[in-house]
Order: structure tokens, then sequence, then C-alpha cells
């Protein structure tokens, strides 16, 4: 199984811990890194029988949750991604250092074909409703549960 035969990685800056449905990793934010995280995610969810859509959708949110952090405290900030397959779906939880700054939305239309960025978290209220921000000792933490796509044998 993934988590029985994966290792903590040797790189800097990124260190993971195997989980028996998932795993969690403490990183520093770069594009290397949410690589190896989404790589990660699709190998863990696949040995659980986690299916390919929502898989994919977990990779998103990550990706979105990651590059928010990067956008609010800057590269190379230290983050913890965790990812754990469960019975309703995947619980994804992403870990910054910065308590003081939540993710706000801004007011772009879904549609609007001109902007390039800021329908992220929009997104993410649809594929994720009830996420959610609280804060940590050290931090904060977001919180999303993805539900196993429809269709899938678990849904």
């Amino acid at each position: 199984m993934f988590v029985e035969t994966q290792q903590a990685a040797t790189t800097p800056g990124f260190y993971l811990r195997p989980r028996p449905t998932g795993f969690a990793v403490h990183m520093t934010a770069c594009a290397a890194h949410l690589h190896d995280v989404r790589e990660l995610a699709d190998k863990a969810l696949t040995e659980t029988d986690v299916s390919a859509g929502t898989s994919y959708t977990v990779q998103w949110v990550v990706s979105e949750l990651v590059g928010n952090a990067v956008r609010a405290c800057g590269d190379h900030v230290p983050l913890v991604v965790e990812i754990e397959a469960e019975e309703s779906g995947v619980a994804v939880r992403v870990h910054d250092p910065e308590r003081d700054l939540m993710p706000s939305r801004r007011p772009i239309a879904l549609d609007d074909d001109s902007a390039q960025t800021g329908r992220g978290l929009g997104l993410l209220d649809i594929l994720v409703p009830g996420w959610h921000v609280h804060p940590t000792p050290v931090g904060k933490q977001i919180v999303c549960h993805v539900p196993h796509a429809e269709g899938d044998d678990r849904a």
C-alpha cells in the first residue's frame, strides 16, 4: 500500500508523514512541492479506492489553497497539507502561519471571461461547500471536505 511504502522525503523543505488513509506534508510552498503533493494525493487516494473524479477535485482544492497561502504569505511560506480519505469523502486541511490574513472573496463573477484571477474561492464554495477557516496557535487552518464524486461507489 502507498502509506506503508512511502518514506519521508529527503528533499529540503518537504517532509512526508504517511497515514493509513492519506498523509500530512510539512513543506515550503513552491511549484515543485505543490506538484509532489498533487502526485502523492492521487497515489494515496487511488490506494484507498477514491474515484479519479474525487481525486482530481482534491488536487484542485489543494492547488487553490496553497496558491492562496502563497499570495497571502509569500513564496516559500511553511505549510502543512493534510489529506485523509474518509467514508463520506476526503478531508483536506492546509495550515499556514498567518493567523490574521484570512481568505477574502473578490466581487468577480465566475463566468467573467475577462477576469484572470479572483474566482477560486467562489469555485471552492461550489465544490466543497462549508469549508471553513479557524485560528490555531501557530497560524490558521483551512478545512475542506470533498464529497465523493457522483456515481462513486462510496457516494
